[in-house]
């Protein structure tokens, strides 16, 4: 046996919730997800009344959450879920990429969002990345998600606390342009948990709420 694979069965693994009003959508995912050493899927919800029962349940670290669903919705559900277990992390993963799902979601407090063409390795990568507090969105969400907030962003020019640093500001200038974390680690050259360590600094030094506040910010002052 590998060091690698000793050390991903050491692990205590991430326990997700598929939810997905679809049996047979739900089910390959979560059989998607247990094939990876570090994920154990602990439950599989058909709403959002189903998610917040299984992470009352506990303990649920990620939830990969789908949009529309009866009964309620992923966004009504990621909102529950933030109000009342704020330690659960939300993945969407849906066929719906709309401005107004993507940014319905975001506020909501989802911490990626994917689309249903994403490949096993992006959601497996994007679970990880969110049980880790980062934020994970493909490229087209990406890129509505900046067209969006570039139309509805303040004037150039809004000011960034003074005690923000050269290298917070860089940060701040790749989050604009919708860089992910292991993006930004390769081109600052640096590793990602640096990366989210000036990402947590530059949040609380700004009172940023997520990354999709991190875009409009980034834009407002100019930098992206």
């Amino acid at each position: 046996m590998s060091e690698a694979t000793q050390q991903d069965k050491a692990r205590v693994p991430l326990k997700v919730v598929v939810a997905d009003d679809q049996a047979a959508v739900r089910e390959p995912l979560a059989a998607v997800l247990g094939l990876a050493a570090d994920i154990e899927v602990v439950a599989a919800a058909a709403d959002g009344t189903e998610v917040l029962t299984a992470a009352a349940a506990g303990p649920v670290d990620v939830v990969l959450m789908d949009l529309r669903m009866p009964v309620m919705d992923g966004i009504e559900a990621t909102r529950r879920l933030a109000e009342d277990h704020p330690g659960v992390a939300v993945v969407v993963l849906t066929t719906f990429a709309d401005d107004d799902s993507i940014l319905a979601a975001l506020s909501a407090g989802a911490r990626g969002y994917l689309t249903k063409n994403a490949g096993r390795q992006d959601i497996t990568r994007a679970v990880r990345a969110a049980a880790a507090g980062q934020s994970v969105l493909d490229r087209e969400v990406q890129d509505r998600l900046l067209a969006t907030v570039r139309t509805k962003a303040p004037a150039p020019g809004q000011q960034l606390p003074d005690d923000i640093t050269p290298r917070e500001r860089e940060v701040l200038t790749l989050i604009g342009q919708g860089l992910p974390n292991r993006a930004i680690a390769e081109k600052l050259f640096i590793s990602e948990a640096t990366v989210k360590t000036h990402i947590n600094n530059l949040f609380a030094k700004a009172a940023i709420r997520d990354r999709a506040d991190a875009v409009r910010r980034a834009i407002a002052a100019g930098l992206a």
